[in-house]
């Protein structure tokens, strides 16, 4: 059973910068593809950053595009999230999620299709 451990998160103010760290473990890291999602109050969940099995193909959403950056290093079983130029609208519970994957560069967007999800950090933008 795979089991997904978030940590990084935190209080930080606009401009600053925070990375999330997610501990893959249980099933060897090579056979998925890893996500971020975030779910703000009174709001869906949404995508955030995804990574391909093979740790080279990344995607992410317009709004944190040029901000955040995601890796996979496969030999320490982790997935990480680089935020900077946090914005307060950036705040919310930040989960890590995996799903297995045949393709070594294919990436998926949808929370749905992701099998399983860790317990969430949350992080709060303000001043």
């Amino acid at each position: 059973q795979v089991q997904l451990v978030e940590s990084g998160g935190g209080l930080v103010q606009p401009g600053g910068s925070l990375c999330l760290s997610c501990a893959f473990s249980g099933r060897t890291i090579l056979s998925y593809t890893l996500g971020w999602f975030r779910q703000a109050p009174g709001k869906e969940r949404e995508f955030v950053s995804a990574i391909s099995r093979n740790g080279i193909v990344a995607n992410y959403a317009d709004s944190v595009k040029g901000r955040f950056t995601i890796s996979k290093d496969n030999a320490r079983n982790m997935v990480s999230l680089q935020m900077n130029s946090l914005k307060p609208e950036d705040t919310a519970v930040y989960y890590c999620a995996a799903r297995t994957s045949i393709g070594y560069s294919t990436i998926w967007t949808e929370d749905s299709t992701y099998n399983y999800w860790g317990q969430g950090t949350q992080v709060t933008v303000s001043s």
